[in-house]
């Protein structure tokens, strides 16, 4: 979803929504008993909870609201402006806040210092949702429908700019607004590196070759990086859990990016899984998986002329380079499947002078 200049994702659904504001009403019914107390909703991000919570309140009340501001655009300010106060007289009697979000506490610290003097008999708070990881205050929650991380979000009366109180469910703020992430496919020698350093300069977009990623953190001995050589060293596969982790300091480093093409990754279908979740961490996904086809004897080919200049002995033997190929298809060309069942699997010719293969490849990522 849009708002102005944002995008948002779905985050809790309307029925989450009205089944915790249910558990509240039981909660906050069942200890204050047969006594008649006050609903305080603090607008304008609280009516539409405070509906639904006055609706299944099965006991007399009254409900009241005072409208204070806070916001401005997705941030919490310091300065708490009253634009409607209290009316009627409190005296003696139990008041329960309904907020909506509780988040910095600045807006409840407001709350608190109206109350001050208004000789209430007890001061109650009840928020739907709750930022533990924004609170900076110390004053007491009594009721808490749900706690939330630190994102910004829209809907069931919550705003950005005004728009998306209507919404019945609730949005979060994607962090990651526009990204476009490839995972750039193939046997050895199909040119994904290639063409990978060609295509990040044409789109803007940051190469992360696993192969570089591990050489890096071996050669800087970093934290991966060493646990990483005590596998290779015993003649052991890296686990997934590794490579995974060097592939998210290597996107953290990026995090501006306009999107990534990751090449020698993922192998497996569990990688494939993995590297899902990562990008759904940052509010993100693979958009497509596009596979480069080349015949065998070609590749062949190719990889024979590579380790002429590459120093690499697994491309200097035809009998090391044909099992390198078979052990390809064997293991690592089912995760084509794995996206096809996404439809985000794509086959380009990788065939025929570079130039040629990049405008391929181009006119597959401009429709993305």
């Amino acid at each position: 979803m849009k708002l102005q200049d944002l995008h948002f994702k779905p985050f809790i659904s309307e029925e989450k929504i009205l089944d915790t504001v249910q558990q509240m009403v039981d909660t906050i019914a069942a200890d204050l008993k047969d006594e008649m107390p006050i609903f305080v909703g603090i607008l304008n991000g609280s009516f539409m909870f405070v509906s639904d919570f006055v609706k299944k309140y099965p006991h007399p009340c009254e409900v009241t609201f005072i409208k204070l501001a806070s916001y401005d655009g997705v941030k919490s300010t310091e300065d708490i402006q009253r634009l409607i106060g209290l009316t009627q007289d409190l005296t003696g009697r139990t008041v329960v806040i309904l907020e909506d979000i509780i988040d910095s506490g600045n807006t409840l610290a407001e709350v608190h210092r109206i109350f001050k003097n208004e000789n209430v008999k007890q001061l109650l708070i009840a928020t739907l949702f709750y930022k533990p990881d924004a609170y900076k205050k110390d004053f007491k929650l009594h009721y808490v429908g749900m706690e939330i991380p630190n994102k910004f979000i829209v809907g069931y009366g919550l705003d950005y700019n005004g728009l998306g109180r209507d919404i019945p469910s609730v949005y979060q703020l994607k962090t990651t607004q526009h990204m476009t992430n490839i995972v750039l496919f193939g046997p050895p020698g199909s040119g994904k590196g290639t063409q990978a350093n060609l295509l990040k300069n044409k789109y803007n977009l940051v190469h992360i070759s696993t192969g570089d990623v591990f050489r890096y953190n071996i050669k800087n001995e970093t934290a991966l990086g060493t646990l990483a050589k005590s596998y290779i060293d015993k003649g052991e596969l890296v686990p997934d859990e590794v490579t995974i982790d060097m592939l998210n300091a290597e996107v953290e480093k990026n995090a501006d990016a306009k999107g990534f093409i990751f090449d020698g990754f993922p192998r497996t279908n569990a990688q494939a899984e993995a590297l899902d979740v990562l990008m759904s961490t940052k509010d993100s996904q693979i958009n497509t998986m596009i596979e480069l086809e080349v015949e065998d004897e070609i590749l062949v080919e190719r990889l024979v002329e590579r380790g002429k200049t590459s120093g690499r002995p697994d491309d200097a033997d035809e009998g090391v380079i044909r099992n390198r190929l078979k052990v390809y298809y064997a293991e690592t060309a089912v995760v084509a499947d794995y996206y096809a069942a996404q439809t985000k699997h794509i086959v380009v010719n990788g065939e025929g002078e570079i130039q040629e293969i990049t405008e391929r490849l181009g006119k597959v990522i401009d429709t993305l």
